[in-house]
């Protein structure tokens, strides 16, 4: 069920808060030893949320809309008095004095924490396998990836360890785990939610968004952590609508363009271009209007994205270096343990080696001789690409492309060549480079029942058209109603 109806029954008396915590908490219980979603699973603090809950509800107090929902936080987002390590040892011990904006409108909003969930190290990752504390899995087959890097909110979530998550998308990463874990993952408008309080990988890039089974959930969760936050500077001050209230209107008569650079290229799973096909048929049998248009420059956001982000991320880790907080590698030979040696050191052992290599090709792009040739340029083109967005909503509402080129590849198989992981979000950057709000939605399954996922992408702030188009997409086509029997999601 999604929130609306766990919220009914909760309000009718036939669960209790506690009793849906509890429920969760064995589910994770049972299947987090094989999918290793959570770094930490807070019961304690989470059955005491909801013994507020209930006892809230006993005394006749109007509750908060997710009063009693059991959710789950990538463990990149900074939660007062519980741990948050980036799945990395450089942070393995740090527990934050302050809670994030997002967490913090959760817990007023009633949300019951159920733990902490493991990402690809500091965020960079496409599979989740870059964690320092081990792998996460893929629900449907345990011997596949879930993605990444928010692949542990995307597998308990598939897994049905809670109801919701959140995650944080820079290149791809909450649409790209939930395309491969058969979930909704929703990238808002960069700037729509507030950043404080997300530990930073690339912060032109980097945005916070929701997990959910269904895309009303997405919309529930949206609607309480988006806005204005005078803390984030890029954070914008733009009202926020009600998500909700337009996802059963009719969206007959809206023009979806299919990007024809996303389906012509090399690499595309025939059964991933064929379900995304067949997704934008049935939006077509709703009323709308295909239409194919050009993004020239789209292909090219890969590129443009490992420039930029690793530029970002070597700047933004800088502030690692072993002396205010974090790890501290242990005392070198005497006499030669000054504080570059140590800072030194205690880099080389708290990063791991996906950390390292980004850092290394970002300090190289922005080093004296090559900003220009490197980081400027990529900038030059981010603005190419976001002009091709902006010339194709002049004639369509809605753009429509495979979230991810093939369905969820196995644990190691991109394991020593970094270019291969790096093709897995081809299709998902050039939103974030735009700035653009994007959703993944499940639209089939491969021969192997793994699932499939559509992407959707809206001009700016339009996340309620977003929103409706994917909710009439997920009640036409019923996906999920068909789902092939799944290891651990039957």
């Amino acid at each position: 069920m999604g929130i609306a109806e766990w919220r009914e029954q909760l309000r009718r008396g036939d669960v209790s808060a506690r009793e849906l915590t509890d429920r969760h908490l064995a589910r994770i219980t049972a299947v987090d030893p094989t999918v290793h979603a959570f770094l930490e699973v807070t019961a304690e603090r989470a059955r005491a949320d909801a013994d507020r809950i209930d006892a809230a509800r006993a005394a006749g107090e109007t509750l908060p809309p997710l009063a009693g929902i059991p959710l789950a936080i990538k463990d990149n987002l900074c939660t007062k008095g519980i741990r948050t390590t980036c799945s990395s040892r450089m942070l393995e011990t740090f527990v934050p004095p302050y809670e994030s904006t997002v967490t913090d409108r959760l817990w007023r909003a009633g949300a019951v924490l159920l733990g902490k969930t493991n990402l690809d190290e500091f965020a960079m990752g496409s599979s989740t396998e870059t964690s320092a504390f081990g792998a996460s899995r893929n629900p449907w087959n345990p011997d596949r990836v879930p993605g990444g890097s928010s692949g542990g909110s995307a597998a308990a979530v598939a897994a049905g360890e809670c109801i919701g998550a959140l995650g944080s998308d820079t290149g791809g990463s909450i649409r790209q785990p939930a395309s491969f874990c058969g979930v909704v993952g929703l990238k808002p408008t960069y700037g729509r939610v507030s950043r404080w309080g997300l530990v930073a990988f690339a912060s032109s890039l980097d945005q916070v968004g929701p997990f959910s089974s269904t895309v009303a959930d997405a919309a529930e969760l949206l609607q309480v952590i988006a806005g204005e936050d005078p803390r984030d500077a890029t954070c914008l001050r733009a009202p926020v609508p009600d998500y909700a209230a337009d996802l059963e209107t009719p969206i007959a008569g809206l023009r979806v363009g299919l990007i024809r650079e996303c389906f012509d290229q090399e690499g595309l799973d025939p059964a991933v271009k064929a379900s995304v096909l067949a997704a934008a048929a049935q939006l077509e049998a709703l009323g709308c209007e295909l239409v194919d248009v050009s993004c020239p420059r789209f292909n090219d956001g890969i590129a443009t994205y490992y420039v930029i982000a690793p530029s970002e991320a070597s700047a933004n880790l800088a502030r690692y270096d072993g002396v205010k907080y974090g790890f501290r590698a242990a005392p070198g030979e005497p006499g030669s343990d000054g504080l570059a040696a140590m800072t030194a050191r205690s880099r080389a052992e708290g990063f791991g080696e996906e950390v390292q290599r980004r850092i290394l090709i970002g300090t190289y792009a922005l080093s004296a001789g090559y900003v220009d040739a490197y980081y400027r340029k990529a900038q030059q083109v981010r603005t190419l690409i976001r002009r091709d967005f902006d010339r194709s909503f002049e004639t369509v509402d809605v753009l429509l492309t495979p979230t991810s080129p093939t369905t969820a590849f196995p644990s190691g198989a991109h394991a020593g060549d970094p270019l291969a992981m790096y093709l897995a979000d081809l299709l998902t950057i050039p939103a974030n480079l735009a700035g653009l709000p994007a959703i993944s939605v499940p639209c089939g399954f491969d021969a192997q029942g793994l699932p499939i996922g559509l992407q959707l992408i809206t001009g700016v702030l339009e996340e309620p058209k977003l929103l409706r188009v994917a909710h009439q997409y997920e009640q036409a086509a019923r996906v999920m109603d068909a789902r092939p029997k799944a290891a651990l999601v039957a």
